[in-house]
């Protein structure tokens, strides 16, 4: 269980210095990304280690592009932290050492540096990429895939899959695919979907410019009666326009999520990038 320590507050007397963390993730055994009372989760670990390595008093906060839950993985996550200049100066080198010493080891931070002006984590994020896997063999995944591929028990066609994808990219208000939340939009921009197979592995590569609370593992439970011929692909656009949840579209299970990738623009448009990103979405 991760350690709950009070969150640092700056000290106006010590400027802050702002980094930037690549991070990967095996989600199995976490609460999510987000600090939770009495659970493990990404955000508490990696900020108790920052905290330690650098000798800070309190807690460190990590802000992270893609607030992940309970048993979802990364291999693309980005976060940044703001720490004191004085502190980081003074064993900057050694950061990457010491956090692999110091996380647990279904944490890696494969990247650290100084951030650029006006880099934000979250906001100045251009698009999100996840994978979702799945596995239609009738005898399940192998053992050793069985915590990142999702068994379904019919065969899938990855064509008719794929037929329904159009009618979702662009623009759309996806509230029949969101866990709806008080006082925030459902409206996203889908930006591309595919789906592949290898052998009986069935994976999904979706990008949008952001996702909305279980958005991908909602459109996946809407993909898997396409796939496997209990709906016809029209039925996704049907459901989208709805604007409800159906209840033939089950949120697919957290595992076969993986958020791969974070697009960002050049850092001369870190800030022009926040403005449209804090905007309000409109249809």
């Amino acid at each position: 269980m991760a350690t709950q320590r009070t969150t640092r507050r700056p000290d106006p007397a010590v400027p802050d210095l702002r980094l930037r963390l690549d991070i990967g993730y095996d989600g199995t055994e976490f609460a999510g990304w987000a600090r939770q009372p009495g659970e493990r989760t990404v955000q508490a670990e990696l900020s108790t280690a920052l905290s330690a390595i650098l000798h800070v008093d309190g807690q460190l906060y990590a802000a992270c592009a893609g607030r992940t839950d309970a048993g979802v993985h990364a291999r693309g996550q980005v976060a940044h932290v703001d720490v004191p200049f004085d502190k980081w100066h003074a064993v900057a080198k050694k950061v990457p050492f010491r956090l692999r010493g110091t996380l647990p080891p279904d944490i890696r931070v494969t990247a650290v540096r100084e951030a650029e002006p006006g880099f934000d984590a979250r906001y100045s994020a251009l698009s999100r990429r996840y994978s979702y896997t799945l596995c239609d063999s009738t005898t399940g995944p192998d053992p050793l895939a069985r915590m990142w591929a999702v068994r379904h028990p019919n065969t899938l066609d990855v064509d008719r899959m794929n037929a329904a994808v159009p009618q979702l990219l662009g623009l759309h208000d996806f509230a029949a695919f969101c866990k709806q939340t008080d006082g925030r939009t459902s409206i996203r921009t889908l930006l591309d979907a595919n789906w592949s197979r290898n052998g009986e592995i069935v994976t999904l590569s979706i990008t949008a410019d952001a996702f909305c609370h279980s958005m991908v593992r909602s459109l996946v439970g809407g993909f898997l009666p396409v796939g496997d011929g209990r709906r016809e692909p029209e039925w996704m656009g049907e459901v989208l326009h709805a604007g409800e949840r159906h209840n033939a579209a089950n949120v697919a299970p957290a595992q076969g999520l993986v958020l791969e990738e974070v697009v960002y623009p050049p850092a001369d448009q870190f800030l022009a990038r926040q403005a449209i990103t804090r905007a309000i979405r409109q249809l």
